[in-house]
């Protein structure tokens, strides 16, 4: 079973301007001439961490990490109660990820992300397919509609009744048949003492699900003022206009990655992004290794996953 490769510190850091006001934070670790690798954080409205880094041979592997639009160390942060979010969608963060490999010189590079990262690396691989050497994909995520109803808009209530009653509590009652666009006007709400609780509430629900069992600190670092504010504005920002993508595109237009080899890496018991996305993906693009892990959730720290991600990456390093 792999563990975590030990802590490293970055070589270089910065801001990128990449237009329309905005910069992303990046950050260089590992072996300066290794084999460069991109990972993309979840959400979307995450952030970068320390432990994303550890995913790769630090002897081996250039690794690259940056924060997305709005969010982590990037600027302007959404938190701020007039943040615009009209710069923030999928493709600008397709341009961006390309924008940062153009700044660090970089011809190919590998390619892994979980969740939302998922999504944005496979939009950014079928529209950037020469750029990707390989891709390392877990808890498949795409934003069709289906997906979006099982988690937000009531699916997941079968399994997390409990639970279900604080994502939904800052809902009228009269707005509950249609979650994501009551939580659109609550976190869009110019009043922290409205968009506070509601991002709070809408960051707890996922922080509470994602892992097989609970991990409080998690909980804890989701529900924080600001990161909460962040990442509950920019999910339902993006789920509010489906990824700006059609329904499906993201395995229908699988093909374009017949060439890249690559590793679907999903939990059976993942209740954010169940299953079924990743088998139609692993259908729709067979040449790609496919592992159901058998005990695990949804989160890259479970050591079922964890231990899947850094065996591709090991292999990928050579």
């Amino acid at each position: 079973m792999r563990t975590f490769y030990p802590d490293i510190e970055p070589f270089d850091s910065g801001l990128l301007d990449v237009g329309d006001g905005q910069q992303i934070y990046y950050e260089v670790s590992g072996n300066p001439d290794g084999k460069p690798a991109v990972y993309l954080h979840g959400g979307p409205g995450g952030a970068s961490s320390p432990d994303q880094r550890r995913c790769f041979d630090p002897s081996k592997y250039r690794i690259v990490l940056f924060d997305q639009r709005g969010c982590g160390n990037s600027l302007p942060h959404t938190s701020a109660p007039d943040a615009d979010l009209s710069a923030i969608t999928t493709w600008h963060l397709v341009q961006d990820i390309e924008t940062l490999r153009e700044h660090l010189g970089i011809d190919r590079w590998l390619v892994c992300g979980g969740s939302w990262g998922s999504a944005l690396a496979l939009a950014y691989a079928q529209k950037h397919p020469a750029a990707v050497s390989e891709l390392v994909l877990r808890g498949i995520f795409t934003l069709r509609r289906s997906e979006l109803d099982w988690f937000y808009e009531g699916g997941a209530a079968n399994v997390y009744p409990d639970l279900w009653e604080g994502y939904i509590a800052p809902v009228p009652e009269v707005e509950r048949g249609h979650l994501i666009e009551a939580y659109s006007r609550l976190l869009n709400n110019p009043d922290p003492a409205v968009h506070v609780p509601a991002a709070k509430a809408w960051s707890r629900w996922e922080s509470s699900t994602i892992t097989l069992l609970q991990d409080t600190e998690l909980i804890d670092h989701f529900t924080e003022d600001a990161f909460a504010v962040a990442f509950a504005r920019i999910e339902n920002h993006f789920f509010m206009n489906d990824g700006w993508f059609t329904d499906n595109q993201l395995v229908t237009e699988s093909a374009k990655l017949k060439d890249i080899p690559g590793v679907i890496i999903q939990g059976r018991y993942d209740m954010c992004t169940p299953a079924t996305t990743a088998w139609d993906l692993h259908r729709a693009w067979p040449e790609a290794e496919f592992r159901m892990i058998p005990d695990a959730g949804h989160a890259f720290t479970e050591p079922g996953i964890l231990d899947a991600i850094i065996e591709a990456t090991d292999r990928f390093a050579s």
